[in-house]
C-alpha cells in the first residue's frame, strides 16, 4: 500500500494540467529527435570531450547518399595513424581518383559550421567532382553528432589549389536537430565540435557539450543504451 500525503487531493487540484500538457507538447518532439540522434554512451563521450567515429560508419553513411546518377560510384575514406585521411573516389568517367590529405579544420560552433581539407602531394583535380565528394564527406562526419542530414547540392564549397572548404551550416540549421529546442536550449547550440583528427580506423572528434549538468543528467536518463 502506498502512503499518500494528507493533502494529496488538494495538491492534485492545484496542478496546472494545461502547463503539463504544454511541456509534453514542447519536449515530446525534442525527445524524439534526441533519441534518434544519440544514445547514452554517445552523449557521455561528447560530454567528456572525445567522440570516435569509425571509418566503417562514415563509409556506410556516404554510400547511402550515392545515387545511380551520381558522378561517383563510390567514395571510401581511410583514416591513418599519422593523421592522414585518404579518400578514394571511383568514377565512371575517369576511373579512380585517390587523394591523401589532412583535416585542417572541422568546426561546429553555434551558426558556424565548416570543414577544411588539405590535399598533400598534388592539387585538387576536377573541382566539380571534388565539391560533390567533400560535401558528402563533411555531412557524413557531422551526422554522428547531429543526426540525419539532407544532402544539399548547393552546399557552399570553396577550392583553392590544394585546399577545399565546405560550409555546412545551412544544412545543419535546416535539419530536425537544428530546428529543435530542449529545456530552452537549441540543440544545435548544445554541442560544439572543435576539431577532427584521423586515427587508425576512424576519426576522433574533439567536442564540448553546452548544457547545465541537471539537463545533461535528464538526457542520460532518457536515452537508450547503445545496441551491442
Amino acid at each position: 500500500m502506498i502512503d499518500l500525503p494528507a493533502n494529496w487531493q488538494e495538491q492534485l487540484q492545484n496542478i496546472d494540467w494545461g502547463k503539463v500538457q504544454e511541456k509534453v507538447a514542447d519536449y515530446g518532439p525534442a525527445l524524439k529527435v534526441i533519441k534518434d540522434t544519440w544514445d547514452r554512451e554517445t552523449l557521455a563521450e561528447i560530454s567528456q570531450g572525445n567522440l570516435f567515429v569509425s571509418d566503417k560508419m562514415l563509409n556506410e553513411v556516404i554510400a547511402k547518399n550515392i545515387k545511380e546518377d551520381s558522378p561517383a560510384k563510390s567514395v571510401v575514406l581511410e583514416s591513418k595513424a599519422n593523421g592522414r585521411l585518404n579518400v578514394t573516389v571511383d568514377t565512371a568517367k575517369i576511373g579512380k581518383v585517390e587523394l591523401s590529405g589532412e583535416v585542417k579544420e572541422f568546426v561546429h560552433d553555434g551558426d558556424k559550421s565548416y570543414m577544411v581539407y588539405r590535399v598533400r602531394e598534388r592539387n585538387i583535380p576536377n573541382h566539380g567532382l571534388m565539391s560533390w565528394v567533400f560535401s558528402r564527406i563533411s555531412l557524413a562526419m557531422a551526422q554522428r553528432m547531429v543526426g540525419k542530414l539532407e544532402i544539399s547540392e548547393d552546399l557552399p564549397v570553396e577550392i583553392k589549389s590544394n585546399s577545399v572548404r565546405i560550409d555546412y551550416s545551412k544544412v545543419l540549421a535546416e535539419s530536425d536537430f537544428g530546428k529543435t529546442m530542449f529545456h530552452g536550449h537549441r540543440l544545435l547550440d548544445m554541442i560544439e565540435i572543435e576539431k577532427a583528427t584521423p586515427k587508425e580506423g576512424g576519426i576522433m572528434f574533439q567536442t564540448k557539450l553546452h548544457v547545465p549538468d541537471d539537463v545533461k543528467d535528464d538526457l542520460k536518463a532518457l536515452l537508450p543504451q547503445k545496441n551491442k
